[in-house]
């Protein structure tokens, strides 16, 4: 982010969520895999590993973290759709629950990448330059 603008409100909030939804798939994922439904020995718990790389540049603002990261976390929404569908009982729910955050990591991340993206005028430039 710039240093001299100050971020928006809206960008503001939207960062807050986005980690907040991101911190709870996390915990989410380990809850599920270690102590609520684990469906093994436990392995499957690291899922939630590659949800740990985003967190530093949604802190920091980087737009580009908060673009790959509405790509990447579809694969968490495939997964709680999927299982949602599948599995019954306690694991249904949880599934549903990993549904709802990848959505609203989604929507959170095109909420700050919209409203950085039309604050200004350079990012645009260049975000449109990039190949």
């Amino acid at each position: 982010m710039d240093e001299a603008a100050a971020p928006s409100a809206l960008v503001r909030i939207s960062r807050a969520v986005a980690v907040g939804a991101t911190l709870g798939l996390i915990g989410l994922g380990l809850a599920w895999e270690l102590w609520l439904a684990p469906t093994g020995s436990g392995t499957l718990a690291i899922k939630v590993a590659p949800l740990l790389l985003p967190l530093p540049g949604l802190l920091r603002f980087r737009l580009y973290t908060y673009r790959w990261l509405s790509l990447a976390i579809w694969l968490y929404a495939a997964e709680g759709a999927v299982r949602a569908g599948s599995d019954h009982g306690v694991s249904a729910l949880l599934a549903a629950i990993e549904l709802a955050l990848a959505l609203i990591v989604f929507a959170a991340c095109c909420v700050h990448v919209r409203s950085r993206l039309r604050s200004s005028p350079r990012l645009v430039a260049a975000a449109s330059a990039a190949p």
